[in-house]
């Protein structure tokens, strides 16, 4: 009978390990071969409507790369359609909205989430999955302002103009969305625990273009409810966001198990920062497409300054990226393994 392997879960609770736990986001896609040849065929939005084939690719990389956890294959914007927002997936663009929100009253006319109406299809492939794997899943979320800059700005944005002007021109508004989307996620994230999703993470993928105060003001409470209901499921909770490194301190202080940073806070700084949560992270994903001294030599440096801290999840600062190797993720995954287990005996 093949053991469960519970490390990451141990980690981010700050339990004792005896290696480096291993995640990588986007490990699950674009840069497997097995992959592309699905998505000849299909669409992410229909392999993510038929279980046992978004089953196949969520559990991919951990039998291709022995990587310590799962995470479940979908998009930030899977419960968005549940509640009225017309969203499709254009490839190459990402999400397009075609209903963007404008008033208060647009955020009045959205609808409830109802999982087992709504996306059926995700709670039948986490239990696929709960089946399947020996490792966690890990389910997600977007969090309410990364959906939000969806649904404002219509699609993706580099500035967030209309979304950030939004935010402070429109309060009644904003405050309105941003309690309809943590209902949403909220819902959404305990259907996919109830199904046996072992561990979740929340997307603040765009966060980073606020500053500390508007992050405070706007922000920080409305995230502060959602892990806060979300601490009864009594599952690990990490929270991530990209080019926001200003904001790790904030994060610190929400009701979370687990801080996520990007390439450009280092774990050895979060920890004199202040940061004594389990932290993940964060080799530059970029990294991944040079030679093989360098990955290792700068792997090894992370990994270091994640035991020297204590708990420590290794990821990287960003999600896998098309001309990823496959072959490199094997080789990175088990020498985190490999030199971690080293360093803790």
């Amino acid at each position: 009978m093949t053991t469960f392997n519970d490390t990451l879960l141990r980690a981010a609770r700050g339990e004792k390990i005896d290696h480096t736990p291993v995640w990588f986001m986007r490990q699950a896609g674009r840069s497997q071969p097995e992959y592309r040849k699905i998505k000849e065929k299909y669409s992410l939005e229909e392999i993510t409507h038929q279980p046992e084939l978004c089953a196949y690719v969520t559990k991919l990389p951990v039998d291709n790369y022995n990587v310590d956890a799962a995470i479940l294959y979908k998009d930030i914007v899977t419960p968005l359609p549940g509640i009225g927002v017309d969203v499709k997936i254009k490839a190459g663009v990402g999400p397009v909205i075609s209903n963007p929100i404008r008033s208060v009253q647009d955020v009045h006319n959205l609808g409830e989430l109802s999982p087992e109406d709504h996306i059926p299809f995700v709670i039948d492939t986490i239990k696929i999955l709960k089946e399947q794997l020996t490792v966690p899943l890990i389910g997600f979320a977007g969090a309410p302002f990364t959906l939000a800059s969806y649904m404002i700005e219509g699609g993706p944005s580099k500035s967030y103009n209309l979304t950030k002007s939004f935010m402070v021109s429109e309060p009644e508004a904003w405050f309105a969305l941003m309690n309809k989307l943590a209902d949403t996620i909220i819902t959404s994230i305990k259907a996919q625990v109830n199904a046996g999703a072992a561990a979740i993470q929340v997307f603040d993928s765009w966060v980073g273009a606020l500053n500390v105060s508007d992050y405070r003001t706007f922000i920080k409470p409305v995230m502060n409810r959602i892990f806060t209901e979300l601490r009864e499921l009594n599952v690990p909770l990490i929270t991530f966001g990209v080019g926001a490194s200003h904001l790790a301190n904030e994060w610190h202080d929400l009701p979370v198990d687990v801080v996520g940073l990007d390439w450009r806070l280092s774990i050895k700084e979060a920890g004199e920062r202040g940061l004594t949560k389990t932290l993940q992270g964060n080799l530059d994903p970029s990294l991944l497409l040079a030679d093989w001294n360098i990955i290792e030599e700068r792997a090894k440096a992370i990994v270091e300054q994640g035991v020297e801290h204590g708990s420590h999840i290794f990821n990287l600062g960003h999600g896998v990226f098309p001309e990823v190797q496959p072959a490199t993720l094997k080789r990175l995954t088990e020498f985190v393994h490999e030199y971690s287990r080293e360093l803790r005996k």
